[in-house]
């Protein structure tokens, strides 16, 4: 490891409480719009139950997707990520991370293979708050080039050619304006 490259750092994510709380106050903020419509029109039909009905439904759901969040071990060797949990072991590390969302002391992150299948990580401070200045360096830290040193310099010795993939545009005549 050089002095420029971010510190080596494994982190556990479970669900996050940050989650929960916007998942739940939006809930809420439906409830909310739900009564004060009840309130103002003060019906109660099909429409009352349908939103009934889908506010249970938004609950179960959100309550679903809170429960099934991956819970597991978010690593940087100091050159690739790699996802480590209970159900899911990897032996190889060749994951895209990208940053999401940055509240500080929350991150949603999502984590991508090579066959672009895709993970949703929110990773909170309270889960290590002494590795969490760590982990965010390496979030943040650019990623090495995968190539050796001695090939650096012969990739760039010469220019790079560009091809035209459309078919050529067809000649337009100009006409003189006058004046």
């Amino acid at each position: 490891m050089n002095s420029h490259s971010a510190p080596s750092v494994v982190y556990p994510l479970g669900r996050s409480r940050f989650l929960a709380w916007i998942l739940s106050g939006l809930w809420c903020a439906g409830v909310l719009v739900a009564v004060l419509w009840f309130y103002v029109t003060r019906q109660v039909d099909w429409r009352t139950a349908l939103v009934v009905g889908v506010l249970v439904g938004a609950a179960v759901a959100a309550r679903s997707s809170w429960t099934r969040s991956p819970i597991g071990q978010l690593a940087w060797d100091g050159e690739a990520w790699r996802w480590e949990s209970a159900s899911y072991q990897t032996g190889i590390a060749g994951y895209e991370l990208s940053v999401i969302a940055d509240f500080q002391r929350s991150m949603l992150l999502r984590l991508e293979n090579h066959a672009h299948a895709r993970l949703w990580l929110w990773v909170e401070q309270s889960a290590m708050p002494q590795r969490w200045l760590d982990l965010r360096r390496a979030v943040y830290s650019p990623r090495k080039a995968s190539v050796p040193a001695g090939q650096h310099d012969a990739l760039h010795a010469e220019p790079l050619l560009a091809v035209a993939v459309s078919e050529p545009m067809p000649s337009v005549d100009v006409i003189p304006s006058k004046p």
